[in-house]
C-alpha cells in the first residue's frame, strides 16, 4: 500500500525558515510529480506549487521566490523548502504525489509561524 508520510512541521518566527518532507512507501515506483497544499483552517486547500522530476517547475504568486520544492529521486522524498516566513503562511501542509499516474496524500502537517 503506498503511503506519503510528512514531517517537518512546527512552530517558527515570522523570517525564518521550515523544510518539510514527503516520503513515498510501499512502492518501487518513483514520485513523477510532486506538489504541496495548504489549508487554513475554515478555508479551502490552496496550491502552492508543483515540481515535475524532470525539472520544471510552477509556484503560487503568494509564494513565489520564498519556497523551493525538489524531489530526491533515490529516497522517493519530495521537499518543501519555505524561506522568509510570514503570519500568513500559517496552515496545514499537505503533500501529494504522483506515482504511476495515481495521486497520494500525505496526511499534513501543521506549520504555525509566530510573530
Amino acid at each position: 500500500q503506498v503511503q506519503l508520510v510528512e514531517s517537518g512541521g512546527g512552530l517558527v518566527q515570522a523570517g525564518g525558515s521550515l523544510r518539510l518532507s514527503c516520503a513515498a512507501s510501499g512502492t518501487t515506483f518513483s514520485m513523477n510529480i510532486v506538489a504541496w497544499y495548504r489549508q487554513i483552517q475554515g478555508q479551502s486547500r490552496e496550491w502552492i506549487g508543483t515540481r515535475l522530476i524532470a525539472g520544471a517547475s510552477n509556484y503560487a504568486d503568494s509564494v513565489k521566490g520564498r519556497f523551493d520544492i525538489s524531489i530526491d529521486n533515490a529516497k522517493n522524498t519530495g521537499y518543501l523548502q519555505m524561506n522568509n516566513l510570514k503570519l500568513e503562511d500559517t496552515a496545514v501542509y499537505y503533500c501529494k504525489g504522483v506515482i504511476r499516474g495515481r495521486d497520494y496524500w500525505g496526511q499534513g502537517t501543521q506549520v504555525t509561524v509566530s510573530s
